[in-house]
């Protein structure tokens, strides 16, 4: 093993080969990888909050939210603070990083912001939802709204949750 792919301690770096990955990287090298590919995978979604996010502050100044009900108008303020608490959960690793550059903390800076990242992605995914609902009740009526939210909802569950949950055990099978 070279000198690169051990630890400070000369031991090798945890969890090397634990995701299959074959690489022998230093724990510190490790998280400088993870935090770039965080970043990259992140900044898709802060974009989408970011749009859902400026588009819903856009709706109460329409003619036609005067008109919307109770429960809409209340699904549109859940909807809305829902979409802020998203687009501060994955707009926080640039917080994080800001705040902790230079304080060798990376590791531990890849595991919270990651946290916040999945929690961000949580957020997002109720936004959208309250939001095709919102929109699909004033469009089409209550009814086929709430079918069609649900099948939204399964739908992000399944390319979210099952299907990543699926090759995962395909992939750890096949080690």
């Amino acid at each position: 093993m070279t000198d690169d792919a051990r630890s400070h301690d000369g031991a090798r770096p945890e969890g090397d080969r634990e995701h299959g990955f074959g690489r022998h990287e230093t724990t510190e090298a490790r998280a400088d990888r993870q935090w770039a590919e965080m970043l990259q995978e992140v900044r898709v979604a802060q974009t989408g909050a970011q749009i859902l996010f400026g588009f819903l502050l856009s709706v109460v100044f329409t003619p036609r939210f005067e008109q919307l009900s109770s429960f809409d108008r209340n699904l549109y303020v859940v909807t809305v603070v829902l979409g802020a608490l998203a687009t501060g959960a994955l707009v926080s690793p640039v917080s994080f990083h800001r705040t902790l550059a230079g304080h060798r903390s990376k590791p531990q800076l890849v595991r919270v912001t990651g946290r916040l990242i999945a929690t961000g992605l949580v957020l997002l995914s109720a936004a959208i939802i309250c939001a095709v609902l919102l929109l699909l009740r004033v469009a089409l009526g209550t009814g086929f709204a709430w079918i069609i939210a649900v099948v939204v909802l399964m739908w992000f569950a399944c390319c979210w949750l099952t299907l990543p949950a699926v090759l995962k055990r395909r992939l750890e099978r096949a080690q």
